[in-house]
């Protein structure tokens, strides 16, 4: 069995181009990468490129590098073809460690080999299949929990990020890429882009004021080309489905880079495509097991969560009647399966089903205003300082 560390590396990047090459006091940022996963017990360090010019440096510096295909879409396809070549066993553990970090601890390193190695988990990736996933999980220990709904409307669903005296920015702005399901990025982009607009405002004495000059500040960066170029992805898959719709979402990401010159809408709100109950099959999950899966309630436990009870629920109902008059006979009442809190219960009392709300246990996800087929709870901010608290997250 050896242990291996791959590290897939890219030259070209619309966001920070030549990253690799780019130089940390006297050396380059690859070359720091390349020593700390040196240092640390692995049995061998490579690097997988498709650039002459990372090839070259590594070359340079005396280390290990393997030439990819340009073609490949990640880290992880280039991850796979450099273990083919190299010839590396099942039995081989690998890990995949990111080329933009020089600062890698190889005290990390070694904790991850010897986490793989005590599980006896055999793998050519870290992106394993569910059984040595569970392996993994069965020693492990349940340390926090929390939930949040990711707005993923992208390109075709901001609205306008501008009003008197406020912006928004980032994930509130629906500014998440969804083909990368990342919005870290362009969160921290347009948070900078939101503190140049406010700064000029200040200094023009324009205090209050709309500062719509921030959505062209947004127009001419980086983020509008990469919204634009996953702005079909989620069109695609709710008209044609996950294979037709996954089809035409490659040939147009691999093929034409996202600039396919075609735009597919999909105009129906996201609730509004809940099917009915009674043309889906009902889902039997199996109870929690301690070990890797958990209870809601427990889980709650530890989000740190805290409501005080003798504040006005925060979870409001436009019309009380409807979850038992419409959601529960149409759609089996879905509000008390996606709420990852168990905030909502239909239970019975004096015969009859009623619609409890467990509003303290809420860890303010939202996905109750989003999903709810009726559009009928509307979530409003909580008294004080109420809601989860996630130290470690």
């Amino acid at each position: 069995m050896n242990k291996i560390v791959l590290i897939p590396s890219r030259l070209q990047s619309e966001r920070l181009p030549e990253k690799p090459l780019k130089l940390i006091g006297t050396r380059t940022m690859i070359e720091m990468v390349y020593e700390a996963a040196s240092k640390s017990v692995a049995d061998k360090v490579t690097i997988a490129t498709d650039s002459e010019s990372i090839f070259q440096e590594v070359n340079n510096f005396g280390g290990d590098v393997v030439m990819t295909n340009p073609k490949h879409a990640n880290g992880t396809e280039r991850i796979y073809e450099a273990a083919e070549k190299m010839g590396l066993a099942g039995e081989d553990i690998v890990i995949n460690l990111q080329g933009d970090e020089p600062f890698s601890d190889p005290k990390d390193i070694n904790n991850i080999f010897k986490l793989l190695q005590e599980e006896n988990v055999e793998m050519v990736s870290m992106f394993t299949d569910h059984k040595d996933i569970k392996k993994l999980l069965q020693n492990g220990t349940r340390v926090a929990y929390g939930a949040r709904a990711l707005t993923k409307g992208g390109y075709h669903s901001r609205p306008k990020m501008t009003f008197p005296g406020g912006i928004l920015v980032g994930c509130d702005a629906g500014l998440m890429v969804f083909t990368k399901i990342k919005g870290t990025h362009t969160a921290m982009k347009s948070g900078m882009l939101a503190a140049e607009s406010a700064f000029e405002a200040i200094s023009q004495n324009r205090i209050g004021e709309d500062l719509i000059d921030f959505e062209e500040r947004l127009k001419s960066s980086w983020i509008e080309s990469d919204l634009y170029k996953s702005r079909n992805m989620t069109a695609l898959l709710h008209k044609y489905g996950t294979l037709i719709g996954g089809l035409i979402m490659g040939i147009e990401q691999f093929l034409f880079r996202g600039k396919l010159p075609f735009t597919w809408r999909h105009k129906t709100p996201d609730y509004a495509c809940m099917k009915k109950a009674n043309v889906c099959e009902k889902i039997n999950y199996p109870k929690p097991d301690g070990v890797i899966s958990f209870d809601k309630l427990s889980s709650v436990f530890l989000s740190n969560t805290n409501h005080e009870e003798d504040q006005p629920c925060h979870l409001t109902l436009k019309d009380s009647s409807i979850p038992i008059s419409v959601n529960l006979p149409e759609y089996d009442e879905p509000a008390q399966r996606y709420c990852p809190a168990g905030v909502y219960e239909v239970v019975e009392k004096d015969g009859e089903n009623k619609f409890q709300i467990n509003a303290q246990n809420c860890v303010h996800c939202k996905t109750c205003d989003i999903k709810d087929p009726s559009q009928n709870i509307v979530w409003v901010t909580p008294e004080g300082m109420g809601g989860p608290n996630y130290p470690n997250m």
